[in-house]
């Protein structure tokens, strides 16, 4: 695939849930695409559609209609275990509340992905090598044996991005990554992100905070199931349009 190619092509994505006289539609005909190694953050009150719009990315959900190609595959019709085999080899997961196990430490967690890598038959030893590494590219070397209660909420969410990057998938989705932190981590797990994205990571993020999705190139302003905008200045119109999201 060429470097400038679209990693996400989205055609006419509809979500439909209830039927008949209760059908709320979700997503109401998106179009949307993102190129491999740009930064997109996508922004929307509560009840806009952004949060199915991420579960579908993600492959945790699947549109009632149109197309979903994620890195040159159509993911749209895949069945429940095609749709795991895909989110765990071309998708890394960023959460606001981190979703690390509590009884493993920093490095297991960060190994866990590797165990269901079906293109990759690495010994015990070979993931605990990457996971070393992937936790020392984020400033966490240190830290290998430290369960998540003994660690910061910023550290929690590097293990987080560790883990998220150790099968080199072909986007990274972060949904509210600085949600649960406090400025000075915030700052610090968006220059982590933007230097991932420096290195040629696709990254789609949502955020309800603008100057967080100042750190994007482009920004995707949802409202009832459509995108209303998509440009640079896209959180400040997004706002205008809407007020502050606290969802």
């Amino acid at each position: 695939m060429e470097p400038n190619a679209n990693v996400i092509e989205i055609r006419g994505l509809t979500r439909v849930y209830g039927m008949e006289d209760a059908m709320v539609y979700a997503l109401a005909g998106v179009d949307l695409q993102v190129k491999r190694g740009e930064f997109v953050a996508i922004m929307g009150p509560s009840g806009s559609g952004k949060s199915t719009l991420m579960n579908i990315l993600g492959c945790l959900d699947r549109p009632t209609d149109g197309e979903y190609h994620l890195d040159g595959e159509d993911v749209s019709q895949l069945d429940r275990n095609d749709l795991a085999i895909v989110r765990n080899l071309k998708i890394g997961f960023v959460f606001q509340s981190y979703n690390l196990l509590p009884r493993l430490s920093a490095v297991k967690n960060v190994m866990l992905p590797l165990l269901y890598n079906i293109e990759e038959r690495l010994t015990e030893a070979e993931r605990y090598e990457r996971g070393v590494a992937a936790l020392a590219a984020v400033g966490l070397g240190d830290r290998l044996h430290h369960r998540p209660n003994q660690m910061s909420g910023g550290q929690q969410q590097r293990v987080a991005i560790a883990r998220a990057l150790i099968n080199k998938p072909a986007i990274i989705l972060a949904d509210e990554p600085t949600g649960n932190l406090d400025t000075r981590s915030s700052v610090e797990i968006m220059d982590l992100l933007n230097k991932v994205h420096g290195n040629g990571g696709t990254i789609v993020m949502v955020t309800h905070e603008p100057d967080i999705a100042g750190h994007a190139q482009r920004v995707v302003c949802v409202r009832d199931g459509k995108i209303v905008s998509d440009g640079r200045d896209g959180a400040g119109h997004c706002l205008e349009r809407g007020g502050r999201d606290d969802a």
